[in-house]
């Protein structure tokens, strides 16, 4: 192969390079991205673990109303709409199959474990008990730290007013739904 040759690959390959270069600064002209202002999806994450010790987590936990003064002016149809994060991996049907998560019918005064053939964590398990409202209404605003080494993925919900839509709600997919606290 003679140097003219190798002239030519160099100079074709040279062109390619200069042609898509072109064409990516043209491409800019025509389509400006514009900045959002905000994030167009909010990712919720978990908050960290208060500072200062149990003195600060206890005066976190007075922020939050008690969940029988909640429940009383709680919104069953807000509640649906929050349980539509929860749907992923939830069923809400009377006798509707596991998902990633148990199927959430009657959970309101069900025990802790309720759906058999449904491998719960054994975080979750060590809790003991039964789904009372006071135990759902701390489960929902931070799974990981009411049942460390829970499976669940859901971050919690830092507002005091959907807990307790959503656990309305909950309430309601019942054939007897438990009397209010």
């Amino acid at each position: 192969m003679d140097s003219f040759e190798l002239n030519k690959m160099i100079g074709a390959v040279l062109f390619c390079l200069l042609i898509i270069m072109g064409v990516n600064q043209f491409g800019n002209i025509l389509v400006s991205p514009k900045k959002l202002a905000e994030p167009a999806y909010k990712i919720e994450v978990a908050e960290e673990a208060p500072k200062g010790g149990a003195g600060a987590a206890a005066k976190q936990e007075e922020a939050d109303p008690p969940i029988a003064t909640l429940l009383a002016s709680a919104n069953v149809d807000a509640g649906k709409k929050a349980f539509s994060k929860c749907a992923a991996c939830h069923t809400p049907d009377k006798g509707g199959a596991a998902k990633v998560g148990p199927n959430l019918y009657d959970i309101v005064g069900a025990p802790k474990g309720h759906m058999s053939g449904f491998s719960y964590s054994d975080g979750l398990m060590k809790t003991g008990g039964e789904w009372s409202y006071e135990s759902l209404y701390a489960f929902l605003k931070n799974p990981k730290a009411y049942a460390p080494g829970t499976k669940m993925a859901y971050a919690g919900s830092k507002s005091a007013k959907e807990r307790a839509d959503l656990i309305a709600y909950l309430r309601s997919l019942s054939d007897s739904p438990k009397p209010l606290p």
